[in-house]
Formats: structure tokens, sequence, C-alpha cells
């Protein structure tokens, strides 16, 4: 199969290293020309908490000199979704799948409005990812689901092949028929830890050492398990204590959270589309946010006081 990741960052690596290494062609869209030289010509490492291994993608800055391909995975940041699909259009092909496993929740609605809906498969992973040098990325893997899923809940030819190249890849993938409950359960996921770890700067394997932060991550989940109810929206889980613990497993201890990742680099977060999100809903439905509503303002200063725009 012939793949191409709109976003070569953290988790766009561990997939476009694991898929390489699988036997699909891979070609990684990235804007970092450090990176492009480094990956192209040394390769990707992959590191887990036993070994290392060196995967081969191709990595590119210019989608048109890769021409179409059978499935596009985005894994930009949400607040350039727009923007890198509108420059990576010319990798859609008549046949072409888009599948987003972007954190948080609105890329769907950006993707269907610039190729149709009937283009895209949703997704969902638990899997990640930490850049800890330029082409050497921990990729937390071990026990850690995709899902993919037809917007309509159908179980679809499409995503059998996909699910059985992430497979034998060793990306362990499923289809949900519920693909909506998939992802706003990851949202809460990512509504418990990410923030958390940003403000406090914890690891994994800090981040659970402390009841306190239990607490909070717990109460930020179940205002969104209220919005969600207030929604209609059927959930895979509803169990606030199993959702904070789930981001957890199979990560290793020095695994920092997306949104960490991006303060450490004095760049933009995701938090609008996570946390954010979750307050907007909020409003829509009559849910009070206290809880996200005060982890998207520490985000915010932190990001105001790095200087970010």
């Amino acid at each position: 199969m012939r793949i191409a990741i709109v976003g070569a960052g953290s988790l766009g690596s561990v997939f476009g290293g694991v898929l390489a290494s699988g036997g699909s062609e891979v070609f990684l869209i990235s804007r970092n020309q450090s990176y492009i030289d480094h990956v192209n010509q040394s390769g990707l490492i992959l590191r887990d908490d036993s070994e290392e291994k060196v995967a081969f993608p191709k990595v590119t800055s210019d989608p048109s000199s890769v021409g179409q391909v059978d499935l596009v995975i985005v894994l930009v940041k949400s607040f350039d979704t727009l923007e890198a699909m509108k420059n990576a259009s010319v990798l859609i092909g008549p046949s072409t799948t888009v599948l987003s496993l972007q954190n948080g929740l609105g890329n769907e609605e950006i993707l269907a409005g610039l190729f149709g809906t009937a283009r895209l498969l949703y997704g969902r992973t638990f899997v990640g990812g930490d850049a800890v040098s330029l082409g050497t990325v921990t990729a937390g893997l071990k026990g850690k689901l995709t899902i993919v899923g037809e917007p309509d809940g159908s179980v679809s030819v499409r995503a059998g092949e996909i699910a059985r190249v992430f497979n034998s890849a060793g990306l362990l993938t499923e289809i949900s028929e519920n693909i909506a409950g998939v992802m706003w359960n990851k949202l809460l996921v990512n509504a418990a830890t990410g923030a958390l770890a940003g403000v406090t700067r914890l690891t994994y394997g800090y981040l659970y050492q402390l009841p306190v932060l239990a607490e909070t991550a717990k109460a930020a989940v179940n205002e969104g398990l209220a919005i969600a109810r207030a929604k209609g929206v059927k959930l895979t889980c509803e169990d606030p204590e199993e959702i904070w613990l789930s981001a957890g497993r199979g990560q290793a201890a020095s695994f920092r959270t997306s949104i960490f990742q991006s303060l450490d680099r004095k760049s933009r977060t995701e938090i609008d589309f996570i946390n954010g999100a979750l307050v907007r809903m909020g409003e829509e439905v009559g849910v009070p946010t206290p809880v996200n509503r005060t982890l998207v303002a520490c985000v915010k200063g932190l990001e105001y006081s790095a200087g970010v725009e």
C-alpha cells in the first residue's frame, strides 16, 4: 500500500517507521529540512523500553513529488489541518482514503470540507510517540490500539484492508461500528492527561504518583462525560478512573504528552481542540466546565510566557 503521512512529528514518525518496516511504501511529509535530510540518509530510529529499530520511510517537503497514494494519514497539529491538507491535495486520487488520527475534535469537519465525507475514514489511536532527538522517537506501541471506522457505522472493505495492513506491520488495529464514541473517549483520555502533564512538567512515570492529580484528571473527565451524555454520544467507556488510567498503560515512564512536548518546544499546543473543545461544547449544552476551563487557562498562560503567538 502506498501511504502518505502528512505531519512527521513524534506520532507521524512512529506510524511512518512501523508501516515502512511492515512493507508499505511510506512517504512522510515534513517541513523540517534537517529531519528530512537525516531520515533519508540514516533512517528513523524507533525506540521502546527494550530495543531500537531502524526504519526507512521516504521523507519529503513536496507532496507533488509523491503523487497520488492509496491512503493519506493526517497527523499534523489540529490548528494546521486546513493549510497542510490544502498543500497536500495532490496526494488525493479517485480511490484515495483520508484518515485523521489527530487529537481532539473538529478535524474531520475540516477534511470533509476539503475532500468530501465519502473520502474520509474516521480513526483514533492510543499509540504514543515522543521525539527524543533528531530522527529518534520513543514509540509507545505495546497494547495500544488504533481504531478505524466509517462515519455511518458500516464495516467497509477499505476499513478492513487498512486494518489488515496496520496489523501486519505491528500496529494493533480494530474496526469500530461506533467510531464517534471512540473519538469521544480518546478526547477524554487526552483531556485527562495532556494539559495536566504540560502544566506540571511531569512524564507518565511521575504523573500517576500524586493522588491530587488523579482527582483533577477525573474531574475534567466527568465534565466531558456529562457533555457527551447531553449530546447523546454513545461512549465506549464511562468510567473516569479507567479513562485516566488507560492513558498511561504501555507507555514508557519517560513519555511526555503532546501538550508537554509542544510547551517544551515553546510552540503552540492543541489545547483549543482538547480541553478547549469541552469548554465550548459545555457552553452549547449548558454543562459547566470549571476544571477544563482552568486547565485551558493554565496552558494558555504557559504559551504566553513562552512567547507563543
